[in-house]
């Protein structure tokens, strides 16, 4: 804090500092005892002298992205800042309201925006604002108002389905990214990360986690028969590093090619995730534990696994159930 005295003036209390131009600055307290003097001149120092920072949330929001620089998420920021810039990005986040925050989401549901993609939206906004905060470029982040979080999607696969879709002619890396996300319940980003220094065929186990340490639902998982075999296979025309390659290289996106796939099996409403979801849903329906299940998922709390799946289990429930048995 800036050097400061108190001293008195025509019998009250002031308090008196320098400015760093030599400028003398004095200010006449209401305050009737030194310690009351103490506190009143800090709160008058701090005001005065406290000055907003100039950064806006476009400014903080390119700042942020360039800590994530290599990850997918750092695409999602240039895609989500083309809706959120617009509206946000020439405010400093102490300017931020909620009322901006509904009109943001108003404004998105006119435009046919569902209430999850503008939850996403203004998550983004709020973890770049926190990182602001904890990183000390701000001093406090905006409470950001979001719409209501959408019940999680039901839609998976029978195995019927499962069937079909392998059963599809598509391009070899659509083909094996989809054996390893119903195989492994991983999500997208972590099969096309998958290089092949993490897949064990001696110990026949697949290491979904990065260099980077804990990544959101990364695990290690054992191979079953039939990716063991897929893998072999792929390895043998492998030319990079990556499991899932094209042309040599890694691969960014499979969605064109996906959709494409899903389409050809005759299958709807049918996404990356949802393969993800089939295979944790199949594993609750023949009663494997929701620990395992969580462990399977990269879950690090088994309760985010059990408020999700333990409705599949066979045996959900079925204890309580018995109790009420009055016949």
């Amino acid at each position: 804090m800036q050097e400061y005295t108190i001293g008195r003036l025509k019998g009250r209390f002031v308090v008196v500092w320098y400015e760093k131009d030599g400028k003398r600055r004095r200010y006449r307290l209401d305050a009737e005892t030194r310690e009351a003097a103490e506190a009143e001149a800090r709160d008058i120092l701090l005001s005065a002298t406290a000055q907003k920072s100039q950064l806006t949330v476009e400014m903080i929001w390119h700042a942020y992205s360039e800590t994530v620089v290599g990850r997918p998420v750092h695409e999602d920021m240039k895609y989500t800042g083309r809706s959120v810039l617009p509206w946000f990005g020439s405010l400093r986040p102490d300017q931020i309201s909620a009322n901006d925050c509904r009109a943001y989401i108003a404004d998105r549901k006119r435009a046919g925006i569902q209430d999850g993609t503008i939850w996403t939206q203004l998550g983004k906004l709020r973890t770049c604002l926190n990182w602001a905060e904890k990183t000390g470029l701000i001093e406090r982040a905006p409470y950001i108002e979001r719409p209501s979080k959408p019940a999680p999607k039901e839609r998976y696969l029978t195995r019927d389905e499962v069937k079909k879709l392998l059963s599809v002619d598509c391009a070899p890396h659509i083909k094996l990214a989809i054996r390893l996300m119903l195989s492994t319940a991983a999500r997208v980003t972590a099969v096309l990360e998958l290089t092949w220094d993490r897949v064990d065929f001696s110990r026949r186990q697949i290491n979904l986690r990065t260099g980077e340490g804990r990544r959101k639902g990364r695990a290690i998982v054992p191979m079953t028969d039939g990716l063991h075999s897929a893998l072999i296979d792929a390895q043998e025309a492998a030319l990079s590093e990556y499991v899932i390659e094209w042309a040599g290289g890694p691969v960014k996106s499979i969605k064109k090619g996906f959709k494409a796939a899903a389409g050809a099996s005759g299958l709807r409403n049918v996404s990356p995730h949802v393969l993800r979801h089939t295979a944790a849903v199949h594993m609750a329906e023949a009663g494997i534990s929701m620990d395992e299940i969580a462990q399977y998922l990269g879950h690090t709390d088994t309760r985010i696994t059990a408020s999700t799946y333990a409705r599949f289990s066979p045996e959900h429930l079925r204890k309580a159930a018995r109790v009420l048995e009055f016949e």
